[in-house]
């Protein structure tokens, strides 16, 4: 950071930057920050993640009287002593230590004018790191209603900068925020605000020393290192100097504030100075009556009445990703197979056609077809954040998800991700904490998501008996159902309390939250915000989903023998001789289904069944099932139509197929036995239950722990415990 040395207060900064300003946003969380930033900026924005870290970076083009600037939204925070990952990224682009992000010429600074007090902490910090600044008081309607009146002139006197009220959520202000945004820009002030002189001084000192040791250090870097006694601006300083410098930290430490830590030093005197200030700027009138956000408290906080409305607004959520998105699925796979039959009508057969139709429009329409339940989720998870309910229910899940090493934050993820783990695994951004968001991510997949259901109902419509018990109160086929539902929770809970214990060991943080003011949401940062998630995903987890699929296609579709090709002609020839009519046109669609099973065993992925199939032997499974399996990995509802090839039924075929289920029932071994049998059969309920068979997921994981080292452990910690699960099953029930 390049700020000259000064007892007083840091020098302006230089940054080089060249025609297009930076400017940073930052404030307090739960404050309308991203509102506003989506009120400055619309469409003209963009996500990535900050380099090496999986914190998301929102970039957008600001248009001021001036011209165009960047802006860039930093994840909210309290202080700038840093803790979490999300408030290291805030200090490190304040002290341009983040690659690919240049230093502010200026920072906004948005505060919640209904809670002064404690965003001034914030604000005090940022102004005395030395950049231009301005404040955006922002819900002052929500103090006006609180009885709160705040003289912004006064304060922004006594800070030494500009202060503009604002109303992010109704757009009311944003003219005057850019109007001083370019002030900012084109005359840079830096306020003489100095809340702490002697640490100031000190550091100032402390900081010269190093740099004529030739360490390359600035004083409110050295300044933050001091306070921040054991923590990451303490780090940061000691991998910037060539010796250590904890001694000397210390005893400057000792020095300033001998009988407590310098941090609760800095703490008490900032809140001192604080409060002396909003005495003077703040006025509050008497309160009569109680608020709405305390009678509306008073229901949701309430144990029966919040937890009966918790359940119905879980049950919405859930119905809604799970119901909801149907219609607009079946237009997108509506689309999609019109498409394929336009495409097979007009273009010859061969590998070309088969390409487009198999392996790039399955492989878009796979992609696309998750859309309207990544929607819909993100859409009630946004309304649920900016309303001010999602925090009061996450408190609510905070005793139940302790048990297995989780904070309340991991609920609505995991509740999710029976509908579709990956807007499940996308929703774990709310969890503030890096261990306990990795942890519900690996727990995640193991949810009865809708992909597993056309498996589940295929198997067991067709090996468990219809039967009922109580006067027909319970279905066994029901209760087998709810059994695998009941699996994927265990195995999840399972694999969140395992790994919380090993790999992410830490403990439970303890879950603080600040609950925000209830409030309408802002319909247009609404849909910004669905418009960068949908973006992200097709874009992102879309090209890894379509590649897979087409890879998979490619290993269905070679070789292609001509030899098969004429065998059925012939048999095509002779049926026409021998039949007619509607005998005529079911012979050849039996032939059709016949060669598409030839074309299918020869191809390389029944030649990997075949390898492979010594290894699911153990499981009871052939060729053919183990073919099946391998070619679900892109998602697992595509087993049913591979089934059907295979089994020469056509690929044309859902559960409720009563040729399919024949099929597989009547399926032996060379010695004639069955290859369905019921334990075989359980054993690959529970595979499925288990295993991560979804490319779409795994790509979910890779993107959100920007890592592909844990979608890897979860796919084979997931498949060996579907192997193990399976294996078991089988072998007790052939000893039984």
């Amino acid at each position: 950071m390049n700020i000259a040395a000064s007892g007083d207060r840091p020098q302006a900064q230089k940054h080089g930057h060249g025609p297009t300003p930076v400017i940073a946003v930052i404030g307090n969380p739960n404050i309308g920050k991203s509102t506003l930033f989506n009120q400055l900026t619309g469409l003209r924005q963009k996500i990535a993640n900050f380099p090496g870290v999986t914190v998301e970076k929102h970039v957008g083009t600001v248009t001021l009287t001036s011209g165009d600037a960047n802006i860039v939204d930093l994840p909210g925070t309290y202080s700038l002593s840093a803790n979490s990952p999300d408030e290291m990224i805030v200090a490190d682009v304040l002290y341009g230590q983040v690659e690919d992000t240049e230093i502010p010429d200026m920072v906004l600074v948005v505060v919640d004018a209904s809670t002064l007090r404690r965003n001034l902490f914030l604000v005090s910090q940022v102004i005395e790191a030395g950049l231009p600044t301005v404040v955006a008081l922002n819900m002052v309607d929500v103090a006006e209603a609180n009885g709160i009146n705040i003289d912004v002139e006064r304060l922004g006197a006594e800070l030494g900068v500009r202060v503009i009220p604002v109303n992010a959520a109704r757009g009311q202000g944003i003219d005057a925020v850019k109007g001083a945004m370019v002030d900012a820009l084109q005359q840079p002030h830096l306020s003489s605000l100095n809340v702490l002189p002697d640490v100031r001084k000190a550091s100032a000192e402390l900081a010269r020393e190093l740099r004529d040791a030739g360490n390359h250090v600035e004083d409110y870097e050295v300044e933050r290192a001091l306070v921040d006694a054991g923590g990451y601006a303490e780090q940061r300083l000691q991998r910037a100097c060539t010796t250590d410098i904890i001694p000397q930290l210390e005893a400057v430490r000792e020095r300033l504030s001998p009988d407590r830590p310098l941090g609760a030093s800095e703490a008490h005197r900032r809140y001192a100075w604080i409060n002396a200030l909003a005495d003077e700027v703040e006025t509050s009138a008497v309160k009569t009556g109680v608020s709405l956000t305390e009678r509306l408290d008073a229901v949701v906080s309430h144990p029966l009445a919040g937890s009966v409305l918790f359940v119905l607004v879980m049950a919405i959520v859930f119905q809604s990703v799970f119901a909801w998105a149907t219609p607009l699925m079946d237009s997108i796979d509506a689309v999609a197979g019109a498409l394929s039959d336009r495409l097979n009508a007009s273009l010859p057969e061969g590998a070309l056609t088969s390409l487009l139709v198999d392996g790039v429009i399955a492989g878009v329409g796979s992609v696309v077809i998750f859309l309207p339940q990544i929607l819909i989720l993100f859409a009630f998870i946004i309304v649920l954040e900016d309303s001010g309910y999602m925090a009061r229910a996450a408190f609510m899940m905070d005793r139940v998800m302790r048990a297995c090493g989780l904070s309340g934050t991991s609920f609505v993820p995991m509740l999710s991700s029976f509908a579709c783990a990956v807007p499940g695994i996308m929703a774990t951004r709310i969890i503030p904490n890096r261990r306990d968001r990795i942890a519900t991510i690996l727990a995640a997949p193991f949810m009865t998501c809708s992909a597993r259901l056309p498996v589940y109902a295929l198997l067991i419509s067709a090996f468990v008996p219809q039967q009922t018990y109580l006067a027909g109160i319970i279905n066994l086929q029901g209760m087998v159902l709810f059994g695998l539902y009941l699996l994927g929770i265990v195995g999840g809970v399972t694999t969140a309390w395992l790994f919380k214990r090993t790999a992410l060991r830490g403990p439970t943080p303890s879950f603080l939250m600040e609950l925000p003011p209830y409030r309408l949401p802002n319909l247009k940062s609404l849909l910004i915000r669905l418009w960068e998630r949908a973006r992200i995903f097709l874009v992102r987890a879309g090209t890894v989903i379509f590649s897979v699929a087409v890879i998979i296609w490619a290993l269905v579709y070679f070789p292609h023998p001509q030899s098969i090709q004429d065998e059925f002609d012939m048999k095509r020839e002779i049926a026409a001789l021998k039949y007619d009519g509607e005998v005529l046109a079911q012979r050849l669609n039996d032939l059709d289904n016949q060669q598409a099973a030839a074309y299918l065993e020869q191809s390389y992925l029944g030649r990997i069944g075949k390898t492979i199939e010594p290894i699911f032997r153990p499981l009871g499974w052939d060729w053919k099932v183990s073919s099946a399996v391998v070619a679900s990995f892109p998602a697992r509802e595509v087993v049913i139509a591979v089934m059907g090839t295979i089994y020469a039924v056509g690929g044309e075929v859902d559960e409720e197929s009563a040729g399919l289920r024949k099929r597989i029932t009547a399926a032996t071994w060379p010695d004639g036995s069955k290859v369905f049998t019921l334990p075989m059969v359980i054993g690959l309920l529970v595979f499925y239950a288990f295993c991560l068979q979804c490319v779409a997921t795994v790509a979910a994981i890779g993107r959100e722990t920007d890592s592909w080292r844990w979608p890897v452990i979860a796919w084979v910690y997931m498949t060996a415990l579907g192997y193990a699960g399976a294996f078991l099953v089988v072998q007790l029930g052939s000893a039984g």
